[in-house]
This record gives C-alpha cells, structure tokens and sequence, in this order.
C-alpha cells in the first residue's frame, strides 16, 4: 500500500461512526445505502470503493458481501433498534451491523 493509500485509509477510519439504524433511514429512502457484511473490513471496503477499484467492488457485490441496502435489511435493522458501523463515500453511506461479542443480551439493555 502506497503513502497516499495509507493516508486515505487513516482518513476513512477517523471518519467512521456508531449510529444508531434509525438516524441512516433518510440515506436507504435515497437509495443510497450501501450494507456491509460484517465479515468484512468496512474501512477497506471504503478504502476501495474510494480509490475506485472497481474489480474488487463488483467482486464483493457478486458474492453478496456488499450491496444496496434491502427492504428486508433495513426493516429488521429498525425494528431491532441496530447500531451500526457507518462511514461516507461520497454519494454513498456505508454500513454494517455492529456485531456483538456473544448473543445474549447486553449490560446496556438492562
């Protein structure tokens, strides 16, 4: 990875943000949702998609790791209050479901 990579890839992490599904409803009516599966690094994605590497991005879209957020996504996402992990590329807003450390319930719901 070049310096100016390196220094892109240090921007995009500095602007990554927890919030809250709700709050990213106005960006899915738009259309311009873009979910990550959380088996993926949503920096590199953002990383990559930025530097307009498009062989990696339609690689990532046709095996199902990111796509244009679903009716289905973003029906569950709200009725289950997610919080996700959420960064701009401009005009697209990436995001990916914050996954816990175990299943069970957190401290913060109690």
């Amino acid at each position: 990875m070049d310096e100016r990579q390196q220094l892109e890839r240090a921007r995009i992490n500095a602007e990554t943000a927890k919030i809250a599904w709700r709050e990213l409803q106005r960006f899915f009516a738009q259309g311009k949702a873009v979910a990550v599966s959380p088996k993926l690094d949503l920096v590199e994605v953002a990383l990559q998609m930025s530097c307009d590497n498009g062989d990696q991005v339609d690689a990532w879209m046709k095996d199902g790791s990111v796509g244009q957020v679903s009716d289905a996504q973003a029906l569950e996402w709200l009725e289950a209050n997610a919080l996700m992990w959420s960064v701009v590329v401009r005009p697209w807003v990436l995001v990916q479901p914050l996954v816990r450390a175990t299943d069970s319930t957190s401290q913060e719901d109690n």
